[in-house]
């Protein structure tokens, strides 16, 4: 597979896309109601052949990632999303929450090549991946697609980075995968330890935001970054090209920009919940709502892809936030509380240092010693699987608005 292979459907007339896309989405929502009990349940009521436009599609209900969780809860594993059994699933993973996904079939399963290819790796490139091999399929996500590129992948994993800079040192890689800040961690180890990183001049990030400041600090050290929208669920939703003008939305996906909390779509350039279809047949998705917001930017990437674009990521429909490319949600912040009946309310507040995401959890409590913030922040980390400050405060000293996590990070001056 090379990028040239993908141009023919990247620069397709946006019409064709459109009407190939709703001609097989009425297959995909039959199979996923009879196969899945869970679609189902949640589809009951729907004639799958009247789903054949965007208006129709609209009207179906949206599954929310916090509707998931609850409902593999009640139904473990996958509850009853799954459309089949697990024969022929390579892997199963388990993300934070935790929200358990199968791993779906093919060479690239989590669609990720066009984003690589968009970036700049070409055949025969070696990749230094550093997303996590450990129970979450970020490290396998990217993998497989830079396998099926025809690059070669050193699966290096997160942690022990003076070993990472040592690996890379020697061999040489052409390009990193990873979040956005631990780019940052690695060249600036090899530097303080006299290593050569040179040989790595392109990179593809996702599981953070990548900064206009970081973006501008990586091209001064002569690598170029893109940076692609993935989850476990759906695999690569949109990716940035050479043109770095917006994200443009991966093939085989329909992306709509709906009103949050609600099933609406709202006009292009009006900012909402992300809600994405699939068409994967183990593991289909109808309307998965992200919880992520974005909005759909007009016209066309000047590099001539023809998909529609998307203005990035900016922000959260609920107040679920990513944080050095893990999600933290309120519900753990009130698992920190129920640990310690000493504290009585507590807020999570999100920032950025040295170009790194700071997390700092402010909890009311009569007793504010060092002991229990010391014990506090054990079992923050123990519960996000994040490291944070902890400063304990008087009753009464947190805003009353209802907040528990509270993202103090700029997006402002984020690319579109």
């Amino acid at each position: 597979m090379t990028g040239e292979q993908f141009e023919a459907r990247d620069r397709q007339p946006p019409a064709q896309r459109e009407a190939e896309l709703f001609a097989r989405l009425p297959d995909a929502i039959a199979h996923a109601m009879a196969a899945a009990p869970g679609w189902a349940r949640h589809l009951a009521g729907t004639e799958p052949r009247a789903v054949c436009d965007r208006a129709a599609l609209a009207a179906l209900p949206v599954l929310r990632k916090s509707d998931l969780l609850a409902l593999q809860r009640q139904s473990p594993p996958f509850g009853g999303f799954l459309a089949g059994d697990l024969k022929g699933a390579p892997r199963v993973y388990m993300s934070p929450g935790p929200i358990f996904e199968p791993q779906p079939d093919g060479e690239d399963p989590w669609n990720a090549a066009r984003a690589l290819a968009a970036a700049g790796f070409k055949p025969g490139d070696m990749v230094f991946n550093t997303f996590s091999y450990h129970m979450t399929p970020g490290g396998f996500l990217l993998d497989h697609g830079a396998r099926a590129l025809g690059c070669t992948v050193f699966p290096a994993g997160v942690g022990n980075t003076e070993m990472l800079v040592e690996a890379a040192a020697i061999l040489q890689p052409d390009g990193y995968v990873g979040t956005p800040d631990f780019l940052k961690v690695i060249l600036d180890k090899a530097r303080d330890a006299g290593r050569d990183l040179g040989s790595i001049r392109r990179a593809l990030v996702s599981g953070g935001a990548l900064f206009p400041s970081l973006r501008a600090e990586y091209a001064s050290r002569g690598v170029a970054v893109r940076q692609c929208y993935a989850t476990a669920e759906l695999g690569v939703i949109a990716y940035e090209s050479e043109a770095a003008d917006g994200m443009i939305v991966n093939e085989d996906c329909i992306v709509e920009i709906v009103r949050p909390g609600t099933r609406t779509p709202v006009a292009d350039g009006e900012v909402g919940e992300l809600v994405v279809t699939t068409f994967k047949r183990a593991y289909p998705m109808i309307r998965f709502g992200t919880g992520d917001l974005s909005a759909i930017l007009p016209g066309r990437s000047a590099c001539g892809r023809t998909n529609m674009r998307l203005a990035g990521w900016l922000g959260r429909a609920d107040q679920r936030t990513k944080i050095k490319g893990m999600f933290v949600d309120p519900v753990q912040i009130a698992d920190v509380l129920a640990r310690h009946p000493e504290l009585v309310k507590a807020r999570l507040s999100v920032s950025r240092r040295d170009e790194q995401d700071v997390m700092a959890l402010f909890a009311e409590s009569m007793a504010q010693d060092a002991a229990l913030a010391a014990r506090v922040a054990e079992t923050l980390r123990d519960v996000t699987k994040l490291k944070g400050a902890v400063t304990l405060v008087p009753p009464g000293s947190l805003p009353n608005d209802g907040k528990v996590i509270v993202d103090e990070r700029d997006y402002s001056a984020a690319p579109a």
